[in-house]
Parts: C-alpha cells; structure tokens; sequence
C-alpha cells in the first residue's frame, strides 16, 4: 500500500500592520457531506501531487491555485512547517505563506461524484465553498484536529 500524500499552503496575515493579530486563512471542503458540518472540518487549502517526481512545495501553490482561484506570488517567502499525519493515514506537507486574499473572490475547482447516493446520478461540486480568516485560537477550532501543529509551528517561527 503507498503512502497517500499531500501538500499545502497556510497562508497568513497581519491586517493591522507588523506586530499586530495573526489571521490564517481556511478552507471549507465542499459537497454534500460538509454542508452541515464546521468546527473541526476545515483545512489548509492542499491536495496530492499529480506524479511521483512533483516537488512538493509546488503542489503545495498548485493546489492552493486551485482551491482558492489565487495564485501566489512565486517570490514570497515559506516558512516551512513539517508534516502531519492525519486520522486516515495521509501524511500532510505544509507551507506558510504571507499574503492577502477576499475571500468574496476565492473560486475553487469541482470534483464529480453520484448524488444522492446510490441514485446513478452525478452531480458537481466545488472542492471548496468557502474560504475564511480566522485568528489562532479560532482557527483550531475550526480546523481538523491533526492540523493544528501548523497553526502553532507557524506562531512559534513568527516568534523567532
């Protein structure tokens, strides 16, 4: 059995200027099943890399791109964050990444799947409905479990 992988960007900002709040921006899976679910559903934007030989930290901005319509600019500096295994086994790459984004403007690509269930009809979805700024604490709330290490491993390098 191979290793299920994926990769993404914690993007993050200071609305008020340096030194002041931290936001970090989240994404809300979409389709049927995430309607009516929130805390402790939402994600960094991520996905698996197309084949065996993409550099993860560019999966990282292509899923990103994907996910939220916005492209990142390609000289702003990471700060790494490790990985994280989550409840289903697939190991998580992360990135952060200063920058802004409305997400009034954030479009996401679709994904196809039968719905209702067991109905032999297919329906689209977006991979993601939306996209919000939260502050820390809120963040880990909202955010699956195994995620927040990113939150706090990106607090813990803007600290120095």
């Amino acid at each position: 059995m191979t290793e299920r992988t994926s990769a993404g960007i914690l993007l993050y900002r200071r609305p008020t200027g340096p030194g002041g709040p931290l936001e970090v921006l989240l994404a809300h899976p979409g389709g049927p099943y995430f309607v009516n679910k929130d805390l402790g559903d939402w994600t960094i934007p991520k996905g698996e890399p197309d084949g065996l030989d993409e550099p993860l930290a560019e999966v990282a901005r292509r899923e990103f791109e994907e996910e939220t319509g916005t492209t990142l600019d390609p000289a702003a500096p990471t700060i790494e964050l490790g990985t994280i295994v989550q409840k289903g086994g697939k190991v998580v790459h992360a990135w952060a990444i200063e920058g802004e984004l409305d997400p009034a403007t954030a479009r996401s690509n679709e994904f196809e799947t039968e719905w209702p269930p067991r109905s032999g009809l297919r329906e689209r979805f977006p991979e993601i409905d939306r996209v919000a700024w939260f502050e820390p604490d809120e963040a880990r709330r909202r955010v699956k479990a195994t995620q927040t290490p990113f939150i706090d491993r990106l607090e813990a390098a803007l600290r120095g």
